[in-house]
């Protein structure tokens, strides 16, 4: 594949799942797609790997993997805020299937790094290397088969990133994955759909994180409990992303972009400094004034209007998105 360097990781991964349809009949494509957003949205969990085939892997990338990496490349964004000196030495990306968490990693931080891909669809690794092959930062990644459950071990490393896994699995399955990457990394990023399941999900890995010594660089303003009633609201964000041509086709629509809904939690061994507050909702923008919902330390949720009076900071606001840290850092 030929990729200009000055390519960013987003430009990248697009250019290299161009084409990954060519000779897959558009129904064939249409049906595995439909069949992937079912296990994707649903919370049946799963003893089998989801992707069979080189068609199934095909239409996953070209489904999933361009809002998955916005939103695993937003989760670690503000974790590189929170710990601006840290940069991670090692990355294990569990149940990754074709690797678009490896993806964001590098968009994160510059330099190369041992990577290794875990999952239990072959398929889905086989294609994930062959795409990676675009990208310089990962041509050394290790692409591994692995039960992912209750017999997950996983070597020492910095960091370990689960996106979008903890659906696919049983409880107990889910607290051993969890509890896996405690013992194993220095930084621990999960991402789950931003649905109240997704949400809930992802809650109960961060409360398992906390038990295990960990403290929350994101999006949490504190490592206390969430203010959120349960049952009353899920705290969750948006990505917006680009969508090729590729995209479009198998997605459906016409528009260039789309927004992906996400939850996570990004927690840490090593100190970190978490945003004062979070924004939690879009922003209201108003004649003069802008409204922000935010999450606070003090354990609470608040809501804040900025007006025109704020002078640089009614600016900050208007500019504010959703999932920000407030206020705006320098």
């Amino acid at each position: 594949m030929n990729v200009p360097v000055s390519s960013s990781p987003a430009d990248t991964l697009r250019t290299a799942l161009s084409g990954l349809l060519d000779g897959l009949p558009p129904r064939q494509a249409a049906q595995a797609v439909e069949r992937l957003i079912g296990h994707y949205r649903g919370a049946t969990p799963t003893d089998a790997p989801i992707l069979r085939d080189r068609a199934d892997v095909a239409a996953y990338a070209a489904y999933r993997m361009p809002a998955t990496f916005e939103a695993v490349r937003s989760a670690l964004a503000a974790l590189a805020d929170a710990a601006p000196e840290w940069t991670p030495s090692g990355h294990v990306d569990v149940g990754g299937g074709t690797g678009a968490a490896t993806w964001a990693v590098t968009a994160v931080w510059d330099g190369t790094r041992p990577t290794t891909v875990l999952d239990w669809a072959e398929p889905a690794l086989a294609l994930g290397r062959e795409i990676a092959a675009a990208n310089p930062a990962l041509r050394d990644a290790r692409w591994q088969r692995s039960r992912i459950g209750t017999a997950l071990t996983l070597a020492p490393t910095d960091l370990v990133t689960v996106s979008y896994v903890l659906n696919e699995l049983t409880a107990a399955d889910r607290a051993a994955l969890v509890d896996a990457a405690a013992t194993a990394a220095q930084a621990v990023v999960i991402v789950e759909p931003g649905t109240p399941d997704g949400y809930t999900r992802v809650l109960e890995a961060r409360d398992r994180l906390i038990a295990a010594g960990f403290q929350v660089a994101a999006p949490c303003p504190h490592s206390a409990a969430c203010p959120i009633a349960p049952g009353t609201d899920w705290c969750h964000f948006s990505a917006r992303v680009s969508r090729s041509s590729l995209h479009r086709q198998v997605k459906g629509g016409s528009l260039p972009y789309e927004d992906e809904k996400f939850a996570y939690v990004a927690a840490t061994r090593f100190p970190a400094t978490p945003a004062p507050t979070r924004i939690i909702r879009k922003p209201q923008i108003r004649k003069g004034q802008v409204l922000l919902d935010l999450c606070e330390p003090a354990e609470r949720l608040d809501r804040v209007t900025v007006t025109k009076r704020h002078g640089d900071l009614y600016k900050a606001a208007r500019d504010a998105e959703w999932g920000d840290g407030w206020p705006a850092a320098d």
